[in-house]
């Protein structure tokens, strides 16, 4: 699709001042993208070996589970957690990485896991349920982690389809247009000292 421009001086000078600020952005874009790439790759690092501890650490305390319910019966287990005696509140807030807002989980805690009488139970219980005591808190950091991964990589993504349209078709459809003008002033500036030259030898002819 041809795009029309006015072929004048004036016209010259807004696109030229237009492709300025195009270069700019483009450059200022292209800084931002790598920013958040560094970001990325930073959070997506830290992200894998959360779950691999997390991973670990869940196998541990399905493991103490497994010894658990081979010692206790399931009517035991069942009754050992019908009264929990901790509350969970997880708060949420923001954060600001190069413009993108990625979210904080805050978990609070209060009273103890432990909701049932330890002589009565299997140690295996209690080392279980301990562990994923434990485990709660890097959970929520993962959940944390893995959305503002998300949200870096929509960003990204977003940043690489503007650098990319400034890159190959708006930065180019503008040197296209001043190429353009400048090919027209100058097919003027020849037919002015044509008419200019012809005016002069008419006049001279004529005297």
């Amino acid at each position: 699709m041809k795009t029309k421009v006015n072929p004048t001086r004036i016209e010259l000078i807004r696109l030229r001042g237009k492709l300025k600020m195009m270069k700019n952005g483009h450059q200022l874009l292209k800084k931002k993208r790598d920013g958040l790439m560094k970001e990325f790759i930073k959070i997506i690092k830290g992200a894998k070996e959360l779950r691999e501890e997390i991973n670990k650490e869940a196998a541990l305390a399905f493991k103490h589970f497994i010894f658990a319910s081979s010692e206790m019966k399931k009517k035991e287990i069942e009754e050992s957690f019908c009264a929990p005696s901790k509350n969970l509140e997880l708060e949420t807030s923001k954060n600001n990485i190069m413009g993108v807002e990625v979210p904080i989980f805050n978990l609070k805690e209060e009273g103890d896991f432990f909701c049932y009488s330890l002589l009565s139970t299997s140690v295996d219980l209690d080392f279980g349920l301990s562990s994923f005591s434990k485990m709660l808190k890097k959970l929520v950091k993962l959940a944390e982690v893995e959305r503002s991964a998300l949200k870096l990589a929509m960003e990204i993504e977003n940043t690489k389809r503007e650098v990319n349209a400034l890159e190959y078709i708006y930065i180019p459809n503008i040197k296209k247009m001043i190429k353009f003008i400048f090919a027209k002033l100058d097919e003027r500036e020849r037919l002015n000292s044509i008419i200019l030259m012809k005016s002069k030898e008419i006049l001279t002819g004529k005297r």
